[in-house]
């Protein structure tokens, strides 16, 4: 790989939340979102697409968790996504029958979005890339905004019958982490300075995208909302999430974060490190 660039093959891996109540959580993950729980023991519960697939969602649960503080940096949203529009227009539907409200629908041109929340107010995005041929790029950037979505449209990709609102089909993946952070400037040379995400977009006020290989963007930062509130210790949140490089080509990584002054940790599924808002970034290998 370059040493200054994460290798184009890369993904996003597993995020890691706390809860308030693990079997309410179950509830909505399983429940209305359809992900199937992989593993579950001692207050933790692995999440996947498919029996045999890829961890999306681990979740810790803390029984006593005060309330969370949405203006705290952390997690502004995970983004699932879907093979296809019809894989999203099949959970759009499935959200309709669990009586699950949406926060939003968009249009960012490069893709099509829903988003919603968890029981404990983690932001979700459930995502559909159009191909990439379609995406737009102008002065090295991609072209992204934020229009509202056709949902009408989108349902017409299916239809009424209860077996067509299935939950999350296999091959659904962890497409992006968005957080809130207090500095672009900061996250910047961080996640770009230091991991290597190429910056993808300026465009939107407030908030920086970034990735690997071209994709319009793997983690997207913000400071809207400012000032931010610091959140309790104990409070549900973001406790980490996952960068999976392929194999081979995770020693070259550490060595130069640590060649930069950072000081990654060996922990039981990759390296983790911390980013200027203390947010814990776990570097790991594809097997």
């Amino acid at each position: 790989m370059d040493d200054l660039r994460l290798p184009a093959a890369m993904r996003m891996g597993r995020v890691r939340l706390s809860v308030a109540d693990l079997g309410r959580a179950l509830a909505f993950y399983e429940g209305v979102l359809g992900l199937h729980v992989a593993a579950q023991e001692d207050g933790e519960a692995v999440l996947a697409a498919s029996e045999g697939g890829p961890a999306l969602v681990r979740l810790h649960e803390r029984p006593a968790a005060s309330a969370r503080q949405p203006r705290a940096p952390g997690l502004f949203h995970l983004a699932l996504l879907v093979p296809d529009r019809r894989a999203l227009a099949r959970a759009l539907r499935r959200l309709a029958q669990k009586h699950w409200p949406l926060h939003g629908a968009s249009d960012h041109l490069v893709s099509e979005a829903l988003y919603l929340a968890d029981p404990d107010g983690h932001g979700i995005e459930i995502y559909a890339d159009r191909p990439r041929h379609a995406w737009s790029r102008h002065e090295g950037e991609v072209r992204m905004t934020t229009l509202p979505l056709d949902l009408e449209g989108l349902l017409r990709e299916t239809d009424t019958h209860a077996a067509d609102a299935a939950g999350l089909p296999p091959g659904t993946a962890m497409g992006h982490v968005h957080l809130r952070v207090s500095s672009l400037e900061a996250a910047e040379a961080f996640y770009h300075g230091l991991l290597g995400f190429d910056v993808t977009a300026r465009s939107y006020r407030g908030a920086l995208f970034l990735a690997a290989g071209g994709y319009h963007h793997h983690l997207g930062v913000n400071v809207w909302g400012l000032p931010y509130a610091p959140a309790a210790p104990d409070a549900p949140g973001l406790l980490d999430f996952q960068i999976v490089l392929p194999a081979g080509t995770l020693p070259t990584l550490v060595e130069r974060l640590r060649a930069s002054g950072a000081t990654p940790e060996p922990s039981a599924d990759g390296w983790r490190l911390r980013d200027p808002d203390g947010i814990a970034v776990i570097v790991a290998e594809a097997p």
